[in-house]
């Protein structure tokens, strides 16, 4: 025969299958994802921007040499100048050697011999900088470069602006390691709050693991002390 169970529930709510936990929508979670997508973006424009100042430091270097106008040594060429700007005498040749330049008295007391040397590479051709000089009038003169190296080549430029260029790849570094850090670190504070915003989320709506009181008589043995 069998006997009815008069005592209620058991503890712990062991007559049924544990409750499913609840699910949080992730919409609900704060930060919202959102900022994954400000993270990304801030990283595309920080090496958008690097990539853009390291171009734009190197091209205005490399075409500081006017390459498509050259003349051989011992050619006299006519270049048209403008008063006040520094112009600057670059040459192409195969080694190491003696170069002199003569510019109209005109044009310019003196070449200058720059301290530093300076080298551009262009359309696998290397141009060293020889000589400054800042014309003192504008127009139309004759310049003339010789050099001991047979088949050199002589091209006027630009002076280089070293400090231009390295800021230029500097700034350029400085957003590719901002991109590096900061993206990483948005991604890493989003996610964590948003895990902990999770687990506070879970904790509020959870039910108690304890299942209710027993009801009616104790359990065997009996309540009491034994006879």
């Amino acid at each position: 025969m069998a006997i009815p169970n008069t005592w209620g529930a058991p503890y712990g709510g062991y007559g049924g299958p544990p409750p499913a936990p609840p699910v949080v929508p992730a919409r609900d979670l704060r930060p919202r994802r959102l900022w994954y997508v400000v993270a990304a973006l801030l990283g595309v424009v920080l090496v958008g921007t690097g990539g853009a100042l390291a171009v734009l430091a190197i091209k205005d270097t490399v075409n500081s040499v006017d390459a498509a106008h050259t003349f051989a040594g011992g050619e006299q060429r006519t270049f048209a100048f403008t008063r006040g700007e520094t112009r600057a005498i670059y040459v192409s040749q195969s080694r190491w050697g003696h170069v002199d330049c003569r510019i109209p008295r005109e044009l310019a007391d003196s070449l200058t011999k720059p301290a530093g040397t300076f080298r551009v590479t262009r359309q696998a051709r290397s141009w060293d900088r020889v000589f400054e000089f800042t014309p003192r009038a504008g127009g139309d003169y004759p310049v003339t470069c010789t050099s001991e190296v047979p088949g050199a080549e002589f091209a006027l430029g630009d002076k280089p602006e070293v400090r231009g260029m390295v800021g230029g790849i500097l700034a350029a570094v400085g957003c590719f390691l901002t991109a590096a850090v900061a993206v990483p670190a948005i991604c890493i504070v989003t996610a964590v709050r948003r895990g902990r915003h999770r687990r506070r989320l879970l904790a509020a709506a959870t039910p108690p693991t304890w299942g209710p009181p027993p009801s009616g008589a104790a359990p065997w043995p009996p309540a009491g002390p034994m006879a």
